[in-house]
């Protein structure tokens, strides 16, 4: 590799420099790719591999981020389970077989990833290609909770009423449902370490609605499977968004780097999370929209609270946002090299 950083911090080695990357650099903030996306349709994006991978390659030559992430959705192991789902204009992702009853469960299959996904492994192929070890490539999947409350509620939700009723109702159910996407999310990720991703993240977008005892129940055993089940030849990254208050049991699930959002100094969260982990963030991906100077500042910030320990990836809160000025965001980048470098 020209640029190891991101893989010696995920395993707390010395690094030159904290190296950076954002979530979801790859997408509609960059004129880039929405030129692309005026000619095709997301689906359409994901599915083709050559697209998929020159969106993927985007962010790494205009802001100088430190790995690659590999652009698809969490949503596309959902083909291999025979859910039917679309992403309809301006209204984000929708399940058209949502499943609520045990006969619904009943119906979810596992199909191996390079048969459910193999456009996602030839992308992966094609980006290892066109980076030739100028940074590592990182493959992702949502997480069990996380799928499973997207295919329950139909899309997305702010209360979750029908995946917890189902989880409270009919825990043998839903365990039974969490074990069959744990299946589909380990096939998943082995196969893109098995095409050539160089690190995996499992994120759990929405399992900040759960109490700890409801995670600890419901979640912690099905999140650890699938970590457990993870070829470890590669870093693992469990990410579980808007979770402070669960970081105990996201640490007991698993992972070699815990990410962490922006509403939790990153100091403080290492200390719960361990120094025999690496952690990943946490800058707030709204502070991009205020002046350079402010960016500025916030970076060195948390790199200060971070305090030069190996095993920092800075990083977003969340995903960037799609009014996100580009120069802004490569003045982050910047920012995090410039503070950053021993």
């Amino acid at each position: 590799m020209n640029n190891e950083m991101f893989l010696k911090a995920c395993r707390r080695e010395k690094t030159d420099f904290t190296p950076v990357w954002l979530m979801r650099q790859a997408g509609r903030y960059m004129k880039e790719y929405m030129e692309i996306r005026s000619k095709h349709s997301f689906l359409e994006m994901c599915k083709k591999p050559e697209i998929a991978a020159e969106i993927t390659l985007q962010p790494v030559n205009k802001l100088g981020v430190d790995a690659a992430i590999l652009f698809a959705d969490i949503l596309l192991p959902l083909d291999g389970m025979g859910i039917d789902f679309e992403f309809a204009k301006n209204e984000g992702p929708v399940i058209h077989t949502p499943v609520r009853t045990r006969k619904d469960i009943d119906k979810v299959r596992f199909t191996p990833a390079e048969e459910a996904t193999p456009y996602v492994m030839e992308a992966i192929k094609i980006v290892k290609r066109e980076l030739d070890g100028k940074v590592p490539l990182i493959g992702f999947s949502g997480a069990p909770f996380t799928l499973a409350s997207y295919i329950i509620e139909a899309g997305g939700s702010k209360n979750y009423v029908h995946a917890k009723t189902l989880m409270y109702e009919d825990p043998e159910g839903w365990h039974i449902l969490m074990n069959k996407i744990a299946d589909t999310v380990i096939s998943y990720l082995n196969a893109q370490i098995k095409a050539g991703a160089q690190a995996v993240q499992l994120f759990d977008s929405w399992v900040g609605c759960m109490c700890p005892k409801d995670y600890e129940e419901y979640v912690l055993p099905h999140s650890k499977k699938v970590i457990d089940n993870i070829d470890r030849s590669v870093p693992l990254i469990h990410f579980a968004f808007n979770a402070s208050t669960l970081l105990p049991q996201v640490v007991k699930a698993g992972g070699d780097v815990i990410g962490l959002d922006w509403r939790v100094d990153l100091g403080e969260a290492w200390k719960t999370v361990g120094y025999d982990k690496a952690v990943q963030g946490n800058i707030d991906p709204v502070i991009l929209h205020g002046p350079i100077p402010v960016i500025r500042k916030r970076v060195k910030e948390i790199l200060e609270s971070a305090g030069g320990r190996p095993g920092h990836i800075f990083n977003l809160g969340h995903g960037i946002l799609p009014t996100t000025p580009v120069e802004h965001a490569k003045a982050l980048v910047d920012a995090v090299h410039e503070y950053s470098k021993r």
